[in-house]
């Protein structure tokens, strides 16, 4: 079995311009998809409520150090978690 090149560049460029035509297609299609059925962002959680607390000013002090170093641990913002009780040993 002889393979010519004028063969195989025909094959490569029929290859090409069906993976083009494909991509081409793709692109129209989702630029449709885009106008027809646009993003919606989902609407923002609710702001919760601060309870106020009668802790001392000591354990204020404590609450807010412990809260900062397990933000930076955890790498979330301080106000996604909340520490409700401390116990001492």
């Amino acid at each position: 079995m002889e393979v010519s090149v004028s063969a195989a560049l025909s094959v490569s460029a029929l290859a090409m311009a069906v993976i083009f035509t494909v991509l081409i297609i793709l692109i129209f299609t989702i630029k449709a998809l885009v106008k027809l059925i646009p993003y919606k962002a989902p609407p923002a959680p609710p702001a919760r409520k601060v309870a106020s607390s009668a802790a001392p000013p000591e354990q204020d002090d404590q609450i807010a150090a412990i809260t900062a170093s397990l933000a930076a641990h955890m790498g979330k913002r301080p106000d996604e978690f909340r520490i409700v009780n401390i116990q001492s040993r």
